[in-house]
């Protein structure tokens, strides 16, 4: 019966040592509030600081193309926004990208991931634009007028000035690409 009575209270005398040393610990952290921090006076120690000042700000997109000064500067094309799904890249041959033909320019490519994609831009005098595997729309303008282009896939699709029977100098605006 011995046994009984030492394994019941053992639990009892583990409860009492963790009550006890939880306590300690924390009339010891309750002390140094009351007296202070080292270097500190004791009203310095309870004072609160804001942080919100000088933490960083909210991340926000603003879907601005990445190094579109830089681009216009070197290559003469204006990007201006897009989701980052449609992105200009070298010519390569097999590697499904778009590629728009300009009068002013040989061609410019433009790399496409993604379920779907959007990239607003100012490319003058194209006419011709060959799609890949996304259903592709290209939007164009010339003065006042707008024409919105389903791009075949795959293929050569003739646009702008090439599909214009006056031969006007049309101005790509935005493509939108989706699977």
């Amino acid at each position: 019966m011995k046994s009984r009575i030492r394994f019941a209270a053992q639990p009892r005398k583990r409860f009492l040592t963790r009550a006890l040393g939880t306590a300690a610990v924390g009339a010891l952290a309750w002390a140094a509030l009351a007296v202070g921090l080292p270097g500190g006076s004791p009203a310095e120690a309870g004072t609160a600081t804001t942080v919100a000042g000088s933490a960083p700000g909210y991340a926000v997109e603003n879907f601005d193309y990445p190094q579109a000064d830089k681009i216009l500067a070197e290559k003469n094309i204006q990007l201006k926004r897009g989701d980052g799904h449609i992105t200009l890249a070298d010519c390569a041959s097999g590697t499904g990208q778009l590629e728009v033909q300009a009068r002013d320019k040989s061609k410019v490519c433009f790399d496409v991931k993604g379920n779907s994609g959007w990239l607003t831009l100012e490319l003058p005098s194209v006419y011709l634009i060959r799609g890949n595997d996304y259903s592709t729309q290209a939007d164009m303008t010339v003065g006042t007028e707008q024409q919105s282009y389903d791009i075949a896939k795959n293929a050569w699709t003739p646009v702008g000035e090439s599909a214009d029977d006056q031969a006007r100098e049309w101005t790509l605006l935005e493509l939108r690409t989706s699977k």
